[in-house]
Parts: structure tokens; C-alpha cells; sequence
């Protein structure tokens, strides 16, 4: 599946160009190698890196989405690896727990 298509199925991009926007700029990384084009594959078991509104999310793709569905079904398509971060991609604050 494109990497584009993969970012906007899993709802981390609002819309397809964005998710354009975000492979073209070469901040991007599969796997640890920086991703320049939107059309380049992604599989489950890749490691995507990338920055998304001021902050680096980190996500392992569990599952490729055969289409964009409803936020609970696009979460279960990918794990967040950064520790300390809810399902919606806050931070938690331990001293406050």
C-alpha cells in the first residue's frame, strides 16, 4: 500500500494531499530511511516515523486498511511506540497520577 494512502486510511492525515505533503517533504522515515515520494510501499511490520503538528510520532503498522473507516478501526491498523501517550496521542503526566 502507498504511504500516502496508508496515513490517510489510519485518519493521521485530514486529507490524501496532506498525507502527500507529509511523504514529499523528506521528513518521513520507514524504517530509518528518510521517504521522499508518496508513492513508496509500506508494510505491516514497518516502523514510520515523522513529525505531525510541532511533535514525532512513531507508529509500527499492525494492519494495512482496506479503506478509511471510523477512528477505532484506523487505531487498530498501527501502534504508537513513543511510551506516555494515550490512543489519541497526548502525553500523560506520571507526577499527576
Amino acid at each position: 500500500m502507498r504511504i500516502d494512502r496508508f496515513l490517510w486510511f489510519v485518519r493521521l492525515a485530514k486529507t490524501r494531499s496532506a498525507a502527500q505533503a507529509i511523504a514529499e517533504k523528506g521528513h518521513l522515515r520507514i524504517d530509518g530511511r528518510p521517504i521522499d515520494r508518496a508513492h513508496c510501499p509500506v508494510r505491516v511490520g514497518n516502523v514510520l516515523t515523522f513529525a505531525v503538528e510541532e511533535r514525532v510520532r512513531v507508529i509500527r503498522v499492525e494492519a494495512l486498511p482496506v479503506r478509511r473507516g471510523p477512528a477505532p478501526e484506523a487505531q487498530e491498523c498501527y501502534q504508537d511506540l513513543i511510551a506516555g501517550r494515550t490512543p489519541a496521542g497526548t502525553v500523560r503526566d506520571p507526577a499527576s497520577e
